[in-house]
């Protein structure tokens, strides 16, 4: 069950922030970690993601999504700082590259720092509209009728406070050709004491249609607190979608990916996508051969039934849509 005794700020707060501090809590040697790369992009782990890993498991798969290691020092071809090509934007934090919908990076945090994150190198603080910069924001939305849906992503959207989540969301109702807000978020599968009633009663009473998509690359990941935080949400009038990372060592098998789909659907969310990695400096380690891929993904298709089949994707930047592998 989800802690209520806390308030999700202080149990956010409670979260390693040190590698060498969740090897320890995991009774696994340091040897694996590398402070070089944390340094470089700093690690950040819930307590309570953290007690869905093995102890003495060094190869757990949770574990290896966060752990700070030596080869993202490497130097890769091909992998790049900026691989979606979003830095440079007209206005500040809103990102307009697919028709009918823009995406607004509401915050540069997350509750957990994942080491495959294609925006680790991302500039927030020169991208970050602040509230002082959501009338410029919303001003665009309201002279682009055929802007129907806004994104709320990140960093995570979810970190913002409940009143300041209300503010934004307020401002974007009196735009009267936005229908539906989504929202990218992990929140719910690593704090899902974020889910609090604040938050509930805010999306039950916006006029919009709500989808939320969330963040969840293997089964392990799945508890008693994200089902408790997914039902809710579900009754708030959230439409749940998942989208997963193909990522070797981690979930590159048809049949993980097979009790995946099946614990999403348990939990009340739809199996959405399977993004290959997006090349960003640094995640080298995580990729594999698009042959490898295709692969597993057609072993996955023989193992689920339709419904319980996300589609296999690239995002490519310039391109009017993901692209769809298979």
């Amino acid at each position: 069950m989800r802690d209520t005794s806390l308030s999700w700020q202080k149990i956010l707060a409670q979260g390693f922030t040190s590698t060498s501090d969740l090897l320890d809590f995991l009774e696994l040697p340091r040897s694996g970690e590398n402070l070089f790369a944390e340094k470089q992009f700093p690690s950040r782990i819930p307590i309570g993601f953290a007690n869905r890993m093995q102890k003495r498991n060094p190869q757990d798969p949770l574990l290896l999504q966060v752990l700070a290691k030596e080869e993202e020092l490497a130097e890769a071809e091909g992998y790049v700082i900026d691989p979606l090509s979003e830095s440079n934007t007209l206005i500040k934090g809103l990102l307009h590259k697919y028709h009918g919908r823009v995406l607004l990076t509401l915050t540069g945090v997350c509750a957990v720092n994942c080491r495959y994150c294609f925006r680790r190198h991302f500039p927030y603080q020169a991208n970050n509209p602040g509230r002082q910069g959501w009338k410029e924001v919303c001003a665009y939305i309201a002279n682009d009728s055929s802007i129907t849906e806004v994104i709320l992503s990140g960093g995570d959207p979810l970190l913002a406070a409940n009143l300041v989540l209300e503010e934004l969301l307020q401002s974007l109702e009196k735009i009267s050709h936005v229908h539906t807000l989504r929202i990218h978020t992990r929140i719910p599968i690593v704090l899902p004491e974020r889910i609090d009633k604040g938050l509930l009663d805010l999306l039950t009473n916006t006029r919009f249609k709500k989808v939320m998509v969330v963040h969840c690359n293997h089964p392990q990941e799945l508890d008693e607190s994200v089902f408790q935080a997914c039902s809710d949400l579900k009754k708030a009038g959230c439409y749940l979608l998942n989208q997963s990372v193909l990522l070797a060592g981690v979930n590159d098998d048809a049949v993980i990916l097979s009790k995946l789909s099946h614990a999403l659907f348990d939990y009340g969310i739809t199996p959405y996508y399977l993004h290959l990695l997006d090349k960003v400096k640094g995640s080298a380690h995580f990729d594999m051969p698009f042959l490898r891929a295709q692969s597993i993904y057609h072993r996955l298709q023989s193992l689920v039934p339709g419904y319980l089949l996300p589609r296999l994707v690239r995002e490519e930047p310039g391109r009017s849509s993901k692209t769809l592998l298979i």
